[in-house]
């Protein structure tokens, strides 16, 4: 049964509870709607339709606080990735049921991210159909927690170490925001997909990998689709919360 009732935009998510979270330290209770209140809110008040992926959400809390354009779907989570990681599955595997019929699409997090303005009216969105829109950060690629994030990566990819050294004075792209035209954006979920299916299976760090990998594709398979920065997010834990001339604000 087709989701969408028609070809049309579309923000999606994944909440993951009841399994630690290396990010935040901790294990997120599996019904606190409080945690995901700030994302549905803001996308329900642009009147974007919008997709949470949860495994733990009770069906009241659902029925409580889905809308006309909010839907929670309930999905299973291999608690062999990490849920950051896991995410990516989730998409590839939605979008394969769905793409023809949702035109384009963000990923994005769910705790630190909320929606300001319509992306997909804007005229640079509309008019860029091979490009990929994603956050970033006031940094470089050559960080050090970047290069502690990626070691596991960089053990299991031949050309891991290639790429960081290459693309060091970059811009650190961050993954907590990722959208375009579905007509790109869905091969590049599936790549994204993949490199975590083949090089991040059981990661023993205490680091996810999601930000090394989507780091990786980004800049060696679509370097030149590559569109951050204004208007696409506000500086990243600069707390901007009175910015409106965004599409998203992240922390």
């Amino acid at each position: 049964m087709d989701l969408l009732p028609a070809k049309e935009p579309v923000i999606m998510a994944c909440h993951f509870t009841g399994i630690y979270d290396v990010n935040r330290n901790t294990t997120l209770q599996a019904d606190d709607y409080s945690i995901v209140k700030a994302w549905v809110d803001s996308i329900t008040s642009l009147q974007i339709k919008g997709i949470l992926f949860h495994n733990n959400f009770s069906e009241p809390t659902c029925n409580t606080y889905q809308n006309e354009y909010i839907k929670f779907i309930k999905v299973h989570h291999d608690t062999s990735f990490s849920p950051n990681v896991y995410r990516y599955f989730i998409y590839h595997q939605f979008l394969q049921q769905q793409a023809q019929n949702i035109s384009s699409f963000f990923v994005t997090d769910v705790a630190d991210v909320v929606a300001v303005k319509n992306p997909f009216k804007d005229s640079l969105f509309v008019n860029s159909p091979t490009t990929i829109f994603c956050g970033d950060e006031p940094k470089t690629l050559e960080d050090e927690w970047m290069k502690a994030h990626s070691t596991h990566l960089r053990n299991n990819i031949a050309d891991y170490a290639a790429y960081e050294e290459t693309f060091k004075n970059s811009t650190l792209l961050n993954c907590g925001i990722i959208g375009g035209h579905t007509a790109v954006m869905q091969g590049f979920v599936e790549k994204l997909m993949l490199i975590h299916l083949q090089h991040n299976r059981h990661n023993p760090t205490t680091y996810t990998g999601d930000m090394g990998a989507f780091n990786y594709l980004m800049r060696t398979q679509y370097n030149q689709q590559i569109y951050h920065e204004q208007p696409v997010n506000t500086v990243f834990k600069g707390y901007e919360t009175e910015r409106s001339d965004c599409w998203f604000r992240h922390k």
